[in-house]
């Protein structure tokens, strides 16, 4: 068991004085990451009204296999892979396809258990951890603060990330409720992308995929929210709950990134709990998974969970990552195009018994860590065990990248305004940026 604990060599990569100042360059590994995401989703041809039906139906007919009495959301960090409700990995899917998310609704009517879940938690847009300020942030990136609600033949279903049935219930979302005044055809439904409070039995309604059967996946994010702020109260949806509307919607605020905007999203007191803000790339269409046109930026003022916990709550001394195995002992990250961030001796796996799709938690070796050409690369990792079987997912490469820069040098409210600034650009020369690293 001694030598599970040792730390993990990872003989190519030299260590580094940890302080060593570095110049952040005017296009990060971030930056290029939006730059291709806007470029694909311009080329892009998909049928976005056929993805938006196969979510709805399968929705309203995946089985339900969590017990009602846990399948609440309890914690305000529904961004947070960590404070997420996660769910225990699936073989099926695991080892399926990258195509798995994109499962018609026959196939996915026939996944059980964890695989349905998984399979939902694949349908949520995730934002990308601020690892940087986007150029032209007061543009394209308006500022504000998960569960998808389906509405479809007299009913309304939300469900979490994992794919369990949150509440079933009576809404005035179109064809939301068995009533004369709001039932309509069954080709009619809508899908939003919300986050559950529990204490004021609120869903706060972050993004809308469709409405009244038209898709919005292929939409910008900028006409989304129009949508989203008319639609939304037109439908008396964010009426107080009544016989036929269980529970109140409301839409999070939506400031524009300038900076009285930020400032209000920032300082301003909402009737929610706050956990940092996010940021919208005005030009993005809503996809599934981890998308660098949305960003989650979080600081101690802001968010109560800035650093990573432990399983006791605690922040441990040393940073934690959770990176996935390869059959190669490469140790990946989550993301779309996963990222190799360490890698395990044969011998390692052999005495261990660890195997292809564990999930693996490491503790990062600071000295060790190098940012090279705006990209993190990590050294020695300890390797401390298998992750909790709950989780479904490895850390994604940005949150990764965050956790170490807030532990070191933190991007601040203040840089954020700073880059604001009309006379920003023409004092910063080549839009460098002093960092610690």
């Amino acid at each position: 068991m001694q030598n599970l604990q040792r730390a993990l060599e990872a003989e190519w990569m030299a260590p580094h004085e940890l302080r060593r100042p570095y110049k952040r360059p005017a296009i990060s590994d971030q930056q290029r990451r939006r730059d291709i995401e806007l470029l694909r989703q311009s080329q892009q041809r998909s049928d976005s009204q056929n993805r938006a039906r196969r979510l709805a139906s399968s929705i309203l007919s995946l089985p339900d296999h969590a017990s009602p009495d846990t399948a609440h959301i309890d914690l305000p960090d529904v961004l947070d892979d960590d404070y997420d409700l996660v769910l225990e990995q699936s073989p099926e899917l695991r080892d399926a396809s990258p195509t798995a998310r994109d499962l018609d609704v026959v196939q996915a009517s026939k996944l059980k258990g964890s695989a349905a879940r998984h399979w939902f938690a694949r349908q949520l847009m995730l934002p990308e951890w601020m690892i940087d300020v986007p150029p032209n942030l007061d543009r394209d990136w308006p500022a504000g603060k998960r569960c998808f609600v389906v509405s479809s033949n007299g009913s309304t279903v939300s469900r979490l990330r994992n794919g369990s049935v949150l509440h079933h219930f009576p809404s005035f979302l179109p064809n939301g409720a068995r009533n004369k005044d709001i039932s309509a055809p069954s080709h009619v439904y809508c899908i939003l992308d919300c986050i559950y409070h529990e204490f004021d039995q609120t869903y706060y309604v972050i993004d809308m995929v469709c409405w009244r059967g038209y898709s919005l996946y292929n939409c910008s994010a900028e006409f989304r929210f129009f949508w989203l702020n008319s639609k939304l109260s037109e439908s008396g949806a964010c009426n107080p709950p009544s016989t036929y509307h269980r529970y109140r919607f409301s839409v999070v605020p939506i400031c524009d990134c300038n900076q009285i905007g930020l400032h209000k999203a920032y300082t301003g007191s909402f009737t929610f709990v706050k956990d940092g803000l996010l940021f919208y790339n005005r030009h993005a269409h809503y996809q599934t998974g981890n998308t660098p046109l949305a960003l989650v930026w979080k600081d101690d003022l802001c968010s109560q969970y800035v650093l990573d916990t432990d399983s006791k709550g605690h922040v441990p001394a040393q940073q934690q990552v959770v990176l996935e195995l390869q059959e190669d002992g490469n140790l990946m990250t989550s993301d779309d195009h996963p990222i190799v961030l360490g890698f395990l001796e044969r011998d390692f796996l052999q005495k261990s018994g660890l195997q292809a799709g564990n999930l693996l938690r490491f503790s990062v070796i600071d000295e060790c860590v190098k940012i090279v050409d705006g990209k993190l690369e990590l050294g020695d990792l300890q390797y401390i065990g298998k992750a909790n079987r709950a989780r479904a997912f490895a850390d994604s490469y940005s949150k990764v990248f965050f956790q170490y820069t807030a532990r070191h040098s933190p991007l601040r409210f203040h840089d954020l305004i700073a880059f604001l600034n009309p006379n920003y650009h023409e004092n910063a020369e080549n839009n460098d940026i002093e960092m610690i690293g």
